[in-house]
């Protein structure tokens, strides 16, 4: 039979060189054929170059060995033996096949083997597995066969694994004539659908599939473009449907999001389930076979026993191989898992942010919600299956140790475990309170942070940024203290991670040795395997329970958030019951706060019916506070109904709000907000919109990008920016939050005239505004006091009416006229030939020179790094902690750890052989004496390291959050406030608790490692060269990985913050959003943002097993070698317990070194956090806050004389100079107006005074102290400024009056009287104590802009600056406030920036500027006598946008 089976091999060399003479004659009559396909080609040659290298390696090392085995027979029993010979010729030929093959192959693209050489891999494959089955048969008892079969010989056992490799290149497809011809950009869209989807299954199982993207990853840096997309079933808009539809079928009232979530995946639980339950059990083989392994050794001699020690070897080589491969994919479902799930959630909690109307959730909240609890949710998936696998691992943990050792000692390990999981229950406890401690400290510094960062102009100009970075860190010491306790609890769980098996094994030999139980090297080897393997689900328990309670939490608080009532009463936008209706408004009650005590005193009270007809101009008036913004809400229905009926409106609807929402994106997406281009249309609305101008000086027109809030535009372009996006809607319904109130008095006329009387002509328009010069052209005047419409009529009804709130208001804006009424009458300035024309109004320049140029340019997409992390990085982060001198030690005790352990494993497993040398107590005694010191250097390494990693985040920290709070306004302008949030919150938190560990793990498991690899040396030599090749192959690996890995991982980094941002815009603009009814397309962008990052994460954990898979196989192979070379050796050049020993530990070898290269790849990949923390530890820096030689007097300034000398200031020195050589003097204890277009230059001026920018030339004196030569602190600090955007904090009223605490109560209840905030502040019972909301929004924006002024009023400064203080305020309260001013500043220097003319007009001085330089500077009565002065045409043109029967009514009124 055997001799039958040789000659077969014969054939198949002769058909095997047949193939190659035939195919080289052929190719003779083909060489002038032409070769197209070149790129193709090339791609192909790619995807399949690694592969068939390998293949031939393989082929030659089967007929190396065969040849080998030849001559060694030859050699020791001088026959010569026909199998090897025959096989040796047979694999040679096949290797020149193959050779050959290559080269044509690739030439012609096809990848599969010609067919001769699959059927002789085939044959020899099944004829070697059938002579290791047969041979495996006999072994068990079966000895008596029918036949003399085949006998396998050691390169048979040897070469399987590979056979098994060449049945696999069999599976190759064919590439099909068809997809040659298609063109290469049609396949590359094809490919990139999803590589995975198309793999064959083999491909799944190695990960093949991703070849192509590692291959692009070589060449060139990965972006975006290059990631194949998410198989179907983890893209965000399926995983989100069907977990809808899963909650869908939940019939009870209160839906279980767990339920519903395992509903929608429980097939792929149920796969990974069956991958989980494999592995534990293959994972098991190893500690089950060990004894009869090391028995096999101790007890060696005769040829029968070295067939049954291969058989061994193989068993171990494929259930190692089978553990391998089920943990890779059990690991990968796992994250698919993951990702589906996050996906899911994170699209139901966008849905329901958007929908959620009046006071939806915080900001913060939102985004915790997805960057910590669906991501915990997602990560879950990696523990679910431990909850039924820790009973089956202790379960098989029992069934060895009784095979082992018996019943008793199995008994006391299990209880030992139990003892060491009890003790560790507890800690885990602990540990959980802990994190949630850290957590919530976490919260509330993001929250802090967040606001500070939105806050940062206002907080740089009032000089209070050192005391909200002091907040910050106080916050941040608190989050520490907890984070100190946690680390430290970790450092007593790992130390119990580690003792246990000591622990275990002490109880358990010592029980054996009580009960005197036979112990040989083998039961004892086989028994610490077994610890070792239980160590696991021992260590995993706690932190099973603790995910188990996190993931409850979060599952808890996101069903919280989705099951809140969405109060979602829409407005019915039926066909009107009577014609012309636009809006029907009915007798209700509205409140924000639906509690008891708003029941008893709504916000908005509606008392009488009313219809507003289609077409007609509504304008709505009041004072501050008196509830105009909360009666559009009414209507628009983002307001709670208390009582009565639903407003109804009839037809589409658009909302300009009052505090400007722009996305970003360009001018041009903001105004078209998702509606198809109509050039026509387009232009029309920019010019109505008074746009043209601003666009034309940006360098890429309309398609400039706008930054985030808008932060690069001006409040007036915003403004308007939103109104253009209104009125291209090209809606029914108009509703307009005080449209004017940010745009100078010829804009506001502009916008009036070309937009409301213009383009809405035939438009329903319901309007809020302070400018009661608008009032007259409105159809119907809604009048507001205190939550109620007072007065309701038309403009000239209500104006008759003496005791009417309206003429209270237009007396007080009257006043304001009368104070800049010149001498000479109106008509007569009105008629003068200087007379500023219409056309001139709308071709002035609006552009603000912020934005001039380039600064457009700046890139939205994050800034990352390229190529490796720098050597810098590592160095930075190691020595951050005391210089690093704790390094070396940790090392150390982790080396004495090491030897210790090995040293203890060996001195048992020796003595139980030498029993007859060593006494029970003397093996008992050093067993524990050195276990105990190895446990108690693992203790020390955990405390040391816990202590670096808590000195080693706060170090870097304070770097990052220190240079970000120096960094100058520019920085703030072009980053997103979510870069800087991921890196103090996600990059943080992986600095607080991941990175150190990460590193430790790395050199750790090295050390292991190594020690194994010197321990495996030791037994035979040859074993170190076979490790040398082995780790030579595996770091060519890992370095083809890293390049690609290390782009994947930056990405998952940097594609998280859109999703977040976009989020963030989102909550904020909701209202709008739902008004345009545009909720889809955000929805669809939410959805491919999401995808985006899934698809990167689904790639990068793919990328990780994928070179798992190959590492893994790599030193089971040479598990599988070691094991063959120990079964070959003569018993008298090994020592069994030794021998034993290295295969006991070789069992770890492939977690081990899947563990080295995990953390290696793993390390690299977080130290990206570290990286990017460090970006911002390096931001340049503004100006010293104090220079100690050069600090000014205590007292300084005195007089308030500020002198410009040349001054000017370009914003980068690529940008245009905005302020021209200005020069000139303000004197001390003078009110000076500066007035001026948009874009003039004066809130640069404004800046330059607080060097927000420094200038470029010329400089500022200030009584006599140039503010270049002294700290920043000391110049801000002396000034005074209410900025453009009133902004409040969360926090208190005192608070936000009085950041500082230098203020008594009583001082604060003065300014509060002062500016007409006392009786408001007194509503409530807390006073000074009432809350503010984020961003202050449960005041109006009149009353922040009043908070804001009572703050500098209550600073007491001689040198004021208002830069459009008033823009928010009605014309009464404005009166009041300006009164205020006067009497309060009689003493200040005082510049007014102002929109409005009567605020400057009672200036001593005004100063007008005009593309940046001084066009006039005069005392007021001066320039408005020159009718040609532009000081005279500004007042000419507020004169004539005020209502034109002034005179008249004035008399009527007096």
């Amino acid at each position: 039979m055997e001799v039958s089976l040789e000659v077969v091999n014969v054939p198949f060399a002769i058909a095997l060189l047949a193939w190659i003479i035939i195919d080289i004659l052929k190719r003779r009559g083909h060489e002038n054929d032409s070769n197209n396909d070149d790129d193709v080609k090339g791609k192909i040659r790619g995807y399949l170059r690694v592969f068939n290298v390998v293949t031939v390696v393989f082929s030659i090392i089967i007929f190396v060995l065969y040849l080998g085995f030849g001559f060694y027979t030859y050699w020791n029993y001088g026959i010569v033996p026909t199998k090897s010979v025959c096989l040796a010729i047979t694999w040679f030929v096949a290797s020149l096949v193959l050779i050959y093959w290559m080269d044509r192959g690739f030439s012609e693209l096809k990848p599969r083997p010609p067919l001769v050489l699959i059927l002789w891999w085939v044959f020899s494959f099944g004829l070697v597995s059938f002579s290791v089955l047969v041979y495996v048969v006999r072994l068990l008892g079966f000895r008596e066969l029918p036949y003399r079969l085949p006998e396998p010989d050691i390169v048979d056992v040897v070469s399987l694994p590979l056979l098994v490799l060449f049945c696999c290149r069999c599976c190759c497809r064919p590439l099909s004539h068809g997809e040659l011809e298609r063109p290469l950009l049609l396949r590359k869209e094809n490919d990139d659908d999803s590589s995975f989807n198309n793999a064959s299954i083999w491909s799944q199982l190695t990960f093949q599939w991703l070849n192509p993207l590692f291959e692009k990853g070589r060449i060139e840096k990965l972006e975006l473009h290059h990631i194949p997309s998410v198989p179907e079933s983890e893209t965000a808009d399926n995983a989100s449907l069907l977990l809808e539809e899963s909650i869908r079928k939940q019939k009870t009232k209160s839906t279980s999001l767990p339920k519903a979530i395992t509903g929608t995946v429980w097939k792929s639980l149920a796969i990974n389930a069956v991958f989980a339950g494999l592995n534990t059990i293959a994972s098991y083989i190893g500690p089950f076979l060990i004894s009869n392994f090391v028995n096999f050794l101790t007890q060696k001699d005769d040829s029968s026993s070295y067939h049954y020690g291969l058989v061994l070897a193989f068993i171990f080589f494929f259930s190692k191989t089978v553990e391998s491969l089920t943990q890779r994919l059990w690991y990968f479902g796992a994250h698919r898992i993951g990702i589906r799930v996050r996906a899911a959630l994170t699209v139901l909690i966008y849905k329901k942010s958007l929908s959620t109307k009046f006071v939806g959730p915080s900001n913060g909240k939102v985004i915790n919600l997805i960057n910590v609890d669906a991501e915990r949710i997602g990560d879950f998936c990696w523990y679910i299956h431990g909850v039924w696998l820790l009973p089956i691992q202790v379960f098989l943990a029992l069934v060895i140790l009784y095979w082992n050792l018996g019943a008793a000692p199995s008994v006391a390990a299990v209880f030992a475990t139990i003892l060491v999981m009890v003790s560790n229950t507890p800690l885990a406890n602990r540990q959980e309170r802990l994190h949630s401690k850290i957590m919530e400290a976490k919260d509330s510094r993001i929250k802090v942070t967040s606001e500070t960062l939105k806050s940062m102009r206002v907080l740089k100009l009032h000089s209070w940024e050192p005391t909200f970075l002091n907040k910050l860190l106080q916050l941040r010491e608190t989050e520490r203290n907890w984070l100190k306790k946690y680390l430290y609890t970790c450092s007593a769980v790992a130390f119990l991670f580690w003792a246990s098996p000591t622990l275990v094994s002490v109880i358990t030999f010592g029980v054996c040795i009580l009960l005197e139980t036979p112990l040989t090297s083998g039961t004892v080897l086989s028994a610490l395997a077994t610890f070792r393997i239980l160590q696991e689900p021992i260590y995993n328990l706690p932190e099973l329970i603790s995910m188990i309670a996190q993931t409850k939490v979060s599952f808890d608080r996101i069903q919280e958030f989705l099951g809140e009532e969405d109060q979602r009463k829409f407005i019915t936008s039926s066909g009107p019951k009577e014609s012309g209706v636009a809006v029907e408004i009915k007798a209700g009650e509205y409140a924000w706060d639906s509690s008891s005590q708003s029941l008893k005193n709504p916000t908005i009270k509606i008392t009488e019916k009313m219809k507003i007809m289609k077409g007609y101009k509504i304008a709505i008036c009041g004072s501050v506070g008196s509830g105009k913004s909360s009666l559009l809400c009414s209507i628009l229905g983002e307001i709670p109904r208390i009582s009565g009926a639903v407003i109804k409106v009839y037809g589409k609807k658009a909302y300009v709000p009052q505090r400007p929402w722009v996305q970003t994106g360009t001018i041009r997406e903001n105004i078209l907000f998702g509606k198809d281009m109509d050039d026509a249309f387009y232009e029309r609305v920019l010019e109505a919109c008074a746009l043209n101008q601003d666009i034309e000086m940006w360098d890429n027109k309309d398609m400039s990008v706008v930054g985030e809030r808008g932060m690069n535009l001006s409040g007036g372009q915003k403004q308007r920016i939103q109104l253009a996006r209104a009125v291209y809607s090209d809606s029914d319904i108009y509703i307009l939050d005080d449209p004017f109130s940010a745009v100078d008095a010829h804009t506001g006329t502009h916008l009036f005239k070309k937009c409301l009387k213009g383009l809405l002509s035939e438009k329903t328009v319901i309007y809020a505004t302070h400018q009661l010069e608008f009032l007259d052209a409105a159809d119907l005047v809604l009048v507001m006091k205190d939550g109620l419409i007072v007065q309701s009529g038309k403009y000239e009804e209500l104006i008759a009416d003496s005791d009417g709130e309206l003429v209270r208001q237009m007396n007080a804006h009257r006043k304001s006229l009368d104070q800049m009424n010149p001498p000479q009458d109106n008509d007569s300035l009105i008629a003068k030939p200087c007379q500023i024309s219409q056309i001139e109004v709308i071709e002035e320049k609006y552009g603000d020179p912020i934005c001039f140029g380039k600064l457009f340019e700046r890139s939205q997409e994050e800034e990352t790094e390229t190529g490796r992390v720098k050597w810098s990085v590592y160095s930075t982060f190691v020595t951050a902690a005391y210089k690093g001198a704790l390094v070396p030690v940790v090392l150390l005790c982790q080396v004495l750890f090491q030897g210790l352990q090995i040293g203890s494993n060996y001195w048992i497993a020796w003595a139980t052989e030498e029993n007859h040398k060593v006494s029970r107590e003397q093996l008992i005694g050093t067993f524990v004496m050195l276990s105990g010191g190895s446990s108690i250097f693992i203790l020390g390494r955990a405390v040391l390291l816990a202590t670096i990693a808590i000195e080693t985040a706060q170090r870097l920290f304070l770097g990052m959050i220190t240079s970000v709070f120096r960094a100058p306004i520019s920085f703030f302008d072009s980053t997103p406030s979510s870069r800087i949030l991921n890196r103090s919150s996600t990059d943080q938190s992986t600095l607080d608790t991941d990175i150190p560990y990460r590193l430790a793990g790395l050199a750790f498991a090295l050390i292991q490692l190594f020690s194994i690899i010197i321990l495996m040396s030791h037994v035979a030599w040859q074993i170190f060269l076979l490790f040398i090749a082995i780790l030579g192959i595996s770091f060519w690996y890992q370095t083809y990985y890293i390049t690609t890995a290390r782009e994947l991982a930056r990405m998952v980094g940097s594609r998280k913050a859109p999703i977040l941002h976009h989020f963030s815009e989102s909550i904020t603009g909701a209202g709008t959003i739902r008004c345009f009814n545009q909720e889809d397309r955000f929805i669809e962008k939410n959805l491919s943002l999401i995808d985006d990052y899934s698809r990167v994460a689904f790639h990068n954990s793919g990328t990780m097993e994928w070179l798992c898979v190959r590492i893994n196989f790599l030193f089971n192979f040479v598990f599988f070698l070691v094991l063959i070379i120990l079964v070959s050796l003569p018993r008298s050049t090994i020592d069994p317990s030794l021998a034993g020993l290295a295969a006991t530990y070789g069992l770890n070898l492939n977690v081990l070194q899947a563990w080295v290269i995990w953390n290696l790849c793993n390390v690299e990949n977080k130290m990206i956090s570290v990286e990017r923390v460090l970006q911002f530890t390096n931001i340049a820096s503004e100006a010293p806050l104090v220079i100690e030689d050069r600090r000014p007097k205590p007292e300084w300034p005195t007089e308030g004389t500020i002198e410009l000398e040349n001054l000017q200031v370009q914003y980068k020195p690529t940008l245009p100079v905005v302020l021209k050589g200005i020069t000139c003097t303000f004197p001390g204890e003078m009110k000076i107006g500066v007035v001026g277009r948009t874009g003039s230059g004066k809130s640069t001026l404004i800046q330059a005074l607080f060097r927000v920018v420094e200038p470029s030339g010329g400089r500022i004196i200030i009584d006599g102290v140039d503010i270049s030569t002294i700290g920043l602190q000391d110049l801000r600090s002396r000034l005074g400024i209410i900025p453009q955007d009133p902004t409040l904090f969360q926090g208190t009223i005192r608070t936000n009056l009085d950041p500082l605490q230098q203020h008594s109560d009583q001082e604060i209840w003065e300014v509060l009287d002062k500016c007409r905030l006392a009786d408001i502040v007194r509503q409530d019972q807390r006073l000074l104590d009432a809350p503010v909301a984020e961003d202050g929004e449960n005041w109006s924006v009149g009353q922040r802009q009043l908070v804001c002024l009572a703050r500098v009023l209550l600073k007491k400064r001689r040198i004021l600056v208002l830069d459009e203080a008033t823009a928010s305020i009605d014309t009464a309260t404005d009166n009041v406030i300006q009164e205020t001013i006067r009497e309060e500043t009689s003493k200040c220097t005082v510049i007014t920036v102002a929109h409005r003319i009567p605020t400057v007009i009672d200036n001593d001085l005004v100063l007008v500027l005009d593309k940046g330089k001084i066009v006039e500077y005069d005392k007021p009565g001066n320039l408005l006598e020159d009718s040609c002065s532009s000081f005279s045409k500004l007042v000419a043109e507020f004169l004539r946008s005020s209502p034109k029967s002034n005179n008249n009514n004035n008399v009527h009124h007096r």
